[in-house]
């Protein structure tokens, strides 16, 4: 599968900048060996990938959501696994009385 940087570009997209920026950013492109449009395109691309994710791992579904306070007001009662856990961790971790 291309990547949508190669791909065949049927969209258009223009911004307006002030000269500083076009200035700033042109000099990011040089840096990278791309051209203006590339470095655009491929930082966009990254900001909007990566604002999504962000969205995606804080938000949470509605089913999720449920669950979530379903546990906090009937939680379930520690299993074997889980009290062996948390007496591995105070036989490592104490230090003494607090």
């Amino acid at each position: 599968m291309p990547s949508p940087t190669r791909s065949r570009k049927q969209s258009r997209v223009e911004a307006r900048v002030s000269a500083e920026q076009k200035a700033l950013i042109e000099r990011a492109a040089l840096l990278r060996g791309c051209s203006l449009s590339e470095y655009l395109v491929r930082s966009a691309q990254d900001a909007a990938a990566r604002d999504i994710r962000d969205h995606d791992i804080i938000t949470l579904s509605a089913r999720d959501s449920q669950l979530f306070v379903e546990a906090l007001l009937d939680p379930q009662p520690a299993n074997a696994a889980l009290r062996a856990a948390a007496r591995d961790y105070q036989a490592r971790w104490r230090t003494g009385d607090a």
